[in-house]
């Protein structure tokens, strides 16, 4: 199934692929690039005073790795799961996890402007939907896993502590611009870049927001009087980093400024992915004090 990887091998198209799953009778998504294989079930060992979401660990082709329980994550009653319940193996931020569903159905491919964002009129501040997709009279919600490992185990996060071992900072008055969709992710950021002596930052929710503000503030004056960075995730509604990055470099106005995708989804076997696009640099969350020191790097 994973096979189909290889159908978005340009990047920039603002596409991404979507493998869709259920639990209980709800439908959800995952970007594929996510996922390394979807297995059958395997004997699950039981791991006392773990996480309520945690089910247990895995062995797999040697590797110990937790299995998360999607209906607990979700709050889904599942008291009697079918023959057909899967494990998605997935692998984002550096590391291995098991999500256990009830099913997997196929792969869509769809583009980020297809995606809406959540309203905040049925989402809370702990909400795990990250994006709504319809399809004929169906609804995907796209999930933010990355926070659902957050929740299991905090210190995968993004942490000020790692920025504050960096030593003393000089507060900067250099401005960065930063596309970060999930609220949660922009607060850290906030507050780490703020740590780092970077006050000046300025956030966008999703890369068209960020994109239109770049090419306005071109229109009025040479862009890097304005913004010397721009720091962009990849995964975001209407258009995704890679998309975002292509345009800035294909822009004669917006082409010199220096660009960092900071995602989750940085791998070996992805990075040729920013490369293709002209990223600066690829940083892999939650390596903020990488990002910092990059940062140093281009604009001081």
């Amino acid at each position: 199934m994973m096979d189909s990887k290889g159908i978005l091998l340009e990047s920039g198209t603002n596409e991404l692929e979507i493998v869709e799953f259920e639990v209980g009778n709800n439908k959800f998504g995952i970007n594929v690039i996510k996922v390394k294989e979807i297995i059958q079930p395997i004997p699950v060992t039981f791991i006392p005073h773990s996480h309520p979401f945690v089910e247990g660990i895995v062995q797999l082709r040697g590797e110990v790795l937790p299995v998360v329980d999607m209906s607990r994550v979700l709050g889904i009653s599942t008291e009697q799961r079918n023959s057909q319940h899967k494990y998605i193996v997935a692998e984002f931020n550096k590391q291995r996890v098991v999500f256990h569903v009830d099913n997997v159905s196929m792969i869509h491919r769809i583009s980020w402007e297809q995606i809406e964002k959540p309203s905040e009129m049925y989402q809370n501040g702990t909400s795990q939907v990250i994006g709504v997709i319809k399809r004929d009279d169906v609804m995907l919600l796209l999930l933010d896993f990355e926070r659902i490992i957050l929740e299991i185990n905090p210190d995968t996060g993004i942490s000020v502590e790692s920025v504050k071992k960096l030593g003393t900072r000089k507060r900067s008055e250099k401005r960065i611009l930063i596309a970060e969709d999930s609220p949660l992710l922009r607060k850290l950021l906030n507050d780490t870049m703020s740590e780092a002596g970077y006050v000046n930052v300025e956030f966008f929710e999703n890369g068209k927001d960020a994109y239109n503000y770049l090419e306005m503030t071109a229109e009025r004056g040479a862009i890097e009087d304005t913004i010397q960075l721009v720091v962009t995730d990849i995964e975001m509604p209407q258009m995704d980093g890679h998309h975002l990055t292509k345009k800035i470099k294909g822009n004669p106005k917006l082409s010199i400024l220096p660009v960092v995708i900071f995602s989750s989804l940085i791998t070996d076997d992805l990075k040729h992915k920013g490369d293709q696009v002209g990223a600066n640099a690829q940083i892999s969350k939650p390596e903020i004090a990488e990002l910092i020191q990059f940062v140093d790097q281009y604009i001081l």
